[in-house]
């Protein structure tokens, strides 16, 4: 990926993930999860005034990693996961990001924008770093309660899923 110009990202050529992490009296029951979004576009415009845009669906994210846990996540686990995804975390609303300033600092870009989740936009910030090979990989944690969310619980609220989310780009 050059420096400059427009350049259009999705599942063919960068990856998108969401990690979550376990809290509670009985967080060694449940895993740290991996989930890829696989339905996702994005806009890196360079030229001129720098933005970032991107739009999510919600209903694409698949459960690739389960770490921890008192047993192996299976087929079915993966797709309780995305069922309780779609039905009870994300309502499959869409998801989008809209930048409002991007700064450059030599090979990284501070980008700050409106994230839009479960129907709430509030403002958030993060870094990518732009690597002499043209990759770009950047972060940013979402903390779940600030858009209005509920973090899953289970076992009667003995095992839950941190406010806390990290969302991953790498191209």
């Amino acid at each position: 990926m050059a420096t400059q110009g427009t350049h259009q990202l999705g599942p063919d050529n960068a990856r998108l993930t969401v990690h979550t992490k376990r809290t509670g009296a009985v967080a060694k029951a449940g895993h740290d999860l991996t989930i890829e979004v696989t339905s996702w576009h994005g806009t890196l415009d360079l030229s001129g005034e720098p933005k970032v845009e991107l739009e999510v669906d919600s209903t694409s994210f698949k459960v690739v990693e389960g770490t921890g846990g008192m047993k192996a996540l299976d087929d079915d686990d993966r797709a309780n996961i995305h069922q309780t995804i779609d039905d009870e975390v994300l309502l499959k609303r869409p998801i989008t990001f809209r930048s409002t300033e991007v700064k450059a600092d030599g090979g990284n870009l501070s980008v700050t924008g409106d994230l839009t989740l479960n129907e709430n936009t509030h403002p958030i910030t993060f870094n990518l770093a732009m690597e002499g090979d043209g990759h770009v990989t950047g972060s940013a944690v979402v903390k779940q309660t600030e858009w209005g969310m509920k973090p899953y619980t289970a076992l009667f609220g003995a095992l839950k899923v941190a406010d806390e989310v990290e969302v991953r780009i790498e191209t």
